[in-house]
C-alpha cells in the first residue's frame, strides 16, 4: 500500500498488521520540469522544452523525476518484487488521484492494482476502505493534469515578459494574479476614499429604580440624522439623493444644550423574537477563516495543523467543500449533545447541510472529529496549537446538531422635544447551539451574537431622567484591508481557485513581494500596483474576475466527464486569441518605464518601481530627483506631504547630533529602505559595517536627541534574568520594531511600551504571551541524527519552516512541504548549512528519470508535497552555456 506520507504509513501499517507492506511516496514523484537542468538532453533543442510541455503535439506534458525522488522510486519499485498486490491510497481528491495514477504509469507494476479511498485514519475506516476500493478515476486525473498544464503556460508565458517590462525575478499565475488584483482595487478604493465628518448625540438615560441605558440620536424635526451609510466615499459628502439632516459641530452642541432640560419619555415599545441557526460544520474555507479570526492562524499554519490532526486520525479529511456529516458523525455528535448538555439542546431531528458551491470538492464529509466517540482535545490529550484548533472543529460539529437559539430584540422609542432616540435591547431566551459555539465576525468591533445586552423594563409613556447627553463626532472609515479571513472569502464567493488552494495563494504573494503583513492586514505593495496595471491595461482577461472563475468551472467539467482536455488548452494558448499569441502581439508596444512608473492620484510625484525597490520621482527646475520609499508605507497612504517629508530628508542628507561619549565617533540620523535610523561612524569601503538601529515609529526622526540617540545605539539592553528559568531576557529594536527576546524568542512591544524604559515585569507579561505560539514545540520529529546523535526537528519560524539539529538551522526550500521532508534530506540540508562535506553516492549517478507521454490521456502532473496546494508557478531559470 503507497500512501503520500510516513506519519500515514506509520498510522495504517500498525491497523493492517504484517501482512501489509505501508509505504510513503513523499507526495508526487514526478512532475514538470522546475528548471532547464531537469530537462531531459532529447528534448532540450525543442522549442517548447521551457515550458515542459509539448505545445505542438497535444499539449503532452514531459514528466521527470526529481533527483530527490530517485530514492524513493527504486525503493518502491524493489518493494513490488515481493507482493502480491498494490494498493493506491492517496488521498481523495483530485490531487490524490493523480498521485496514484503517477505510481501506477511510473512504477508498471505486475501484480493488479486496486484504488483505496478513505477520509479519516481511524481502524474502523481503514478496514472498511480496504474491502471496498475501485479503479483510478481518469475524469479526475486529467482534470488535474490540465490545471498544472494550464498553470504552468500562464506562469510561463507571462512571468518573463514582467521580467523584461518591471523587474526581475517576478511572476504571473492564473490565480495569484487575481488574487493580487483584488487586494490592489481595495488599495485604491482606499487611496480614493475622502472621509466624511457628523455629529450624533447620545443619551444616557435612568428609570427611576434607577436603571440606566443609553439612546443614540435617530431624527431631529421628524427629518433621519446621517449616519456613515449616507457619505460617498469618493466625496466625503452625503451621497446624491439620500435625504437626511447632516448635523455639524456647532448644530449638534446646541442641540445637546437645549435637549438637557427636556422631558424624556418612552413613546414606543417593539419587541420581536428571533431564532438563530447553528451554521455548518466546517469546510476547508470555513476552517481557515474561522482559525485567521478566532485563533490568529494563517492560511497556510491551519492546514498544516489540521494535517497532523488528521494524520495521528484526529480528523476528517481536511480538504472538502462539503458540510454534510455521515450518520456515524450524526449519532456521535446527538449522543454527546444529550450527555454534556441535555436532552433540552439537542436538535429535534439530525440536521444535514447542503452545499453552496456548485462543484464540491471530492470528498465525502465536511472536517469533524473521528471516529464514534466525538472525543474531547483534553479526552485526546492534544495541547497546544493542535488542541485549540481540534476544540474549534469539535465545538463546530457539535453545535451543528444543537437546537436553534432564541432571542429576543426590544426596540425602545424615547422622544425629547422634537428628537427622537432609539436604544436597542437583546436578550438570550433560550441559548441552544451558543452553549457550545458561536461564530467569529470579520469586523472587530461587532457584538457577537451570543453577547446580552437587556434593556430595562420599560412601558409606553413612561417618563425617564437623562444623566447626561453627549454630542459626538464621527469620521467615516475607508473600506477595510482585506484580512487571509476575507480574502478567502471573496475568492471562493467569487468562484476563484479552489478552497484548497488558498494557502499557497497567500503565502505566493507574499514571498514573490506583492503583499506584506500588517497587523493581520494583507496590503499589497508598489510592485503589485504596477504588475496589476500592466496586466489590466495589456491582458484584461486574464485577471478577469468572470473569466477566471470560468476556468474553474471548465476545469470542473473535465472532472465530471463533461469536458475535454485538448480543446479546452487549445483554445486557451493557440489560436489569434490564445496567450502565445496575445503576448507576441503585445510585447513590443509595452514601454518598460511606463510599465514602472505609477502615478497615483492625489499624489503629485510619480512612484518608480526599481530593481531595489520603489521610490519616488519628480522634476524641480529640469533636475530630476528622486526618494527611497521606506518598505512600511502603503499606497493608500502615501501622500503628498509625506512625500515632500522623504525628498527634504533626501536632500538634507545625514544629520549628525554629535560625538559618542564613549567611541568617539561621529552619530548619525540617516534614512534607508526600512525607514530612518541612527548610525555611529561613517561607512568606508570595505570597512566594518557601522553600528546602527532603526529609530521607532513613535519618535519623529527630526526631532530625536542626543541622549536618546546614545540610548537607542546601546541596544539590546540586558533587562535581567527570567525569574522562571534564569535566562537572560532583553530588549532591543529590530526590522519589525521594539521587542523583547528571552531564550532565543522574541515578542514585539506593545503600543505604550517604550524600549528605553521596559522594566522586567512588563517583560515577562509580554514574554508569557508567545508560550505555545509557533516555534515552541516541533512541527514534526524525524528521528536521530546518523552521525552526531540528537534529535533532528522541523519548526515552524517568523520566515517560514525550518530543520534544526542542536544550534544549526536549515531553512526548508519555499516549494517543501515540512510535513513531507524525510530524515536523510533534512540531514543534506543540515549538512549543507554546515559546510559538512556530501557524502558520494556510491557506483550511481543521480540523474534525472523522464517519461514524456506519447498521447494526452489521463496523466497528471506533480503538485508539491502535502499538503498539496498547487504553487504557482514561476520562469524558468536557464543557465548560459561556456563558448
Amino acid at each position: 500500500m503507497i500512501v503520500e506520507s510516513p506519519a500515514k504509513a506509520k498510522k495504517i501499517g500498525g491497523f493492517l498488521g504484517s501482512d501489509y507492506e505501508v509505504r510513503a511516496s513523499m507526495g508526487h514523484v514526478r512532475d514538470l520540469p522546475e528548471d532547464a537542468s531537469q530537462i531531459p538532453e532529447e528534448f532540450k533543442k525543442q522549442p517548447w522544452a521551457r515550458l515542459g510541455v509539448n505545445i505542438t503535439q497535444d499539449f503532452t506534458p514531459l514528466y521527470v523525476v526529481p533527483p530527490e525522488k530517485k530514492k524513493v522510486v527504486n525503493e518502491l519499485k524493489t518493494l513490488l518484487k515481493g507482493v502480491d498486490e498494490l494498493i493506491l491510497a492517496t488521498d481523495e481528491d483530485r490531487e490524490g488521484e493523480s498521485i496514484g495514477w503517477h505510481l501506477a504509469d511510473l512504477l508498471q507494476p505486475k501484480v493488479p492494482v486496486k484504488r483505496m479511498t478513505f477520509d479519516e485514519i481511524t481502524k474502523s475506516a481503514i478496514l472498511k476502505a480496504i474491502q471496498n476500493t475501485r479503479q483510478l478515476d481518469t475524469n479526475l486525473v486529467e482534470a488535474q493534469e490540465t490545471r498544472r498544464i494550464l498553470d504552468r503556460l500562464y506562469g510561463y508565458t507571462l512571468s518573463p515578459l514582467l521580467w523584461k517590462k518591471i523587474r526581475r525575478g517576478l511572476s504571473a499565475g492564473r490565480v495569484q494574479s487575481v488574487a493580487v488584483r483584488v487586494l490592489v482595487q481595495r488599495e485604491l478604493e482606499r487611496l480614493a476614499f475622502v472621509k466624511g465628518s457628523y455629529w450624533d448625540l447620545k443619551a444616557n438615560l435612568q428609570t427611576p429604580k434607577p436603571e440606566s441605558f443609553a439612546a443614540q440620536l435617530v431624527t431631529v424635526g421628524g427629518k433621519k440624522i446621517a449616519q456613515g451609510k449616507d457619505f460617498d466615499e469618493s466625496t466625503g459628502r452625503i451621497t446624491e439623493g439620500v435625504d437626511v439632516l447632516l448635523l455639524a459641530e456647532e448644530p449638534a452642541k446646541a442641540l445637546q444644550a437645549r435637549l438637557k432640560n427636556a422631558t424624556w419619555k418612552v413613546t414606543d415599545l417593539e419587541s420581536r423574537p428571533q431564532t438563530r441557526r447553528p451554521s455548518p460544520p466546517f469546510t476547508t474555507s470555513t476552517l481557515q477563516q474561522e482559525a485567521n479570526r478566532k485563533l490568529g492562524m494563517s492560511a497556510r499554519e491551519t492546514m498544516q495543523t489540521a494535517q497532523r490532526l488528521y494524520e495521528d486520525g484526529h480528523i476528517t479529511y481536511m480538504r472538502t467543500d462539503s458540510v454534510s456529516l455521515s450518520q456515524e458523525a450524526l449519532t456521535a455528535a446527538r449522543g454527546r449533545i444529550t450527555s454534556s448538555y441535555g436532552q433540552d439542546y439537542l436538535s429535534e431531528t439530525p440536521r444535514q447541510y447542503s452545499n453552496r458551491t456548485k462543484n464540491a470538492q471530492e470528498a465525502h464529509e465536511a472536517i469533524r472529529p473521528a471516529g464514534t466517540e466525538m472525543l474531547t482535545a483534553d479526552e485526546i490529550g492534544l495541547g497546544g496549537r493542535e488542541a485549540r484548533l481540534y476544540d474549534m472543529i469539535w465545538k463546530r460539529t457539535v453545535a451543528s446538531q444543537m437546537a436553534e437559539a432564541r432571542l429576543l430584540f426590544t426596540t425602545a422609542t424615547i422622544t425629547a422635544e422634537d428628537a427622537e432616540f432609539r436604544a436597542t435591547g437583546r436578550q438570550v431566551q433560550f441559548p441552544g447551539y451558543f452553549r457550545a459555539y458561536v461564530e467569529g465576525s470579520d469586523d472587530p468591533e461587532a457584538a457577537l451574537e451570543s453577547e446580552e445586552a437587556a434593556l430595562p423594563q420599560l412601558e409606553v409613556g413612561q417618563t425617564l431622567n437623562c444623566a447626561e447627553v453627549e454630542a459626538l463626532g464621527h469620521e467615516t472609515k475607508p473600506p477595510a484591508r482585506y484580512t487571509e479571513a476575507t480574502l478567502v472569502r471573496k475568492l471562493e464567493a467569487e468562484g476563484i481557485g479552489r478552497p484548497s488552494t488558498y494557502a499557497s495563494i497567500i503565502s505566493t504573494i507574499q514571498d514573490r513581494g506583492y503583499v506584506r503583513k500588517a497587523n493581520n492586514q494583507l496590503i499589497p505593495t508598489f510592485t503589485a500596483l504596477a504588475v496589476t496595471r500592466l496586466l489590466e491595461q495589456h491582458f484584461p482577461q486574464l485577471v478577469d474576475l468572470a473569466f477566471t472563475a470560468q476556468m474553474e468551472q471548465s476545469l470542473d467539467d473535465i472532472s465530471n466527464g463533461q469536458g475535454s482536455r485538448l480543446p479546452y488548452l487549445q483554445g486557451f494558448y493557440n489560436g489569434k486569441d490564445g496567450l502565445e499569441q496575445q503576448v507576441k502581439a503585445r510585447e513590443e508596444g509595452i514601454d518598460p518605464r511606463v510599465a514602472c512608473t505609477i502615478q497615483l492620484d492625489k499624489l503629485s510625484p510619480a512612484v518608480r518601481v526599481g530593481k531595489f525597490g520603489p521610490y519616488l520621482e519628480r522634476s524641480d527646475n529640469g533636475e530630476t530627483m528622486t526618494a527611497s520609499l521606506p518598505d512600511d508605507i502603503s499606497p493608500a497612504d502615501l501622500s503628498d506631504q509625506l512625500a515632500e517629508e522623504l525628498f527634504h530628508r533626501k536632500l538634507q542628507g545625514p544629520k549628525s547630533l554629535g560625538m559618542h561619549p564613549e567611541t568617539g565617533l561621529p552619530i548619525f540620523v540617516m534614512n534607508g529602505p526600512f525607514g530612518p535610523y541612527l548610525q555611529m561612524g561613517e561607512t568606508v569601503a570595505d570597512g566594518p559595517k557601522p553600528k546602527r538601529v532603526s529609530v521607532p515609529k513613535n519618535m519623529s526622526p527630526d526631532s530625536v536627541e542626543f541622549e536618546t540617540a546614545v540610548a537607542l545605539l546601546a541596544l539590546p539592553r540586558q533587562l535581567g534574568k527570567h525569574p522562571e528559568d534564569g535566562k537572560v531576557v532583553n530588549a532591543g529594536i529590530g526590522r519589525f520594531g521594539p521587542y523583547v527576546q528571552h531564550a532565543g524568542r522574541y515578542k514585539s512591544l506593545g503600543k505604550d511600551d517604550d524600549v528605553l524604559t521596559i522594566t522586567m515585569d512588563r517583560a515577562v507579561e509580554l514574554i508569557k504571551e508567545i508560550k505555545g505560539r509557533a516555534g515552541a514545540t516541533p512541527l514534526k520529529e524525524l528521528g536521530e541524527h546518523p552521525q552526531g546523535g540528537g534529535p533532528v526537528q522541523i519548526f515552524e519560524g517568523r520566515y517560514g519552516p525550518y530543520v534544526k539539529h542542536g544550534k544549526t538551522n536549515a531553512t526548508l526550500p519555499k516549494e517543501k512541504d515540512p510535513l513531507a521532508v524525510s530524515l536523510e534530506e533534512a540531514v543534506a540540508l543540515l549538512d549543507a548549512k554546515a559546510g559538512a562535506p556530501k557524502k558520494a553516492t556510491r557506483g550511481k549517478k543521480a540523474a534525472p528519470t523522464t517519461a514524456a507521454r506519447k498521447t494526452p490521456k489521463a496523466k497528471a502532473p506533480k503538485p508539491p508535497a502535502e499538503p498539496k496546494e498547487p504553487k504557482e508557478p514561476k520562469a524558468p531559470k536557464f543557465k548560459k552555456k561556456k563558448k
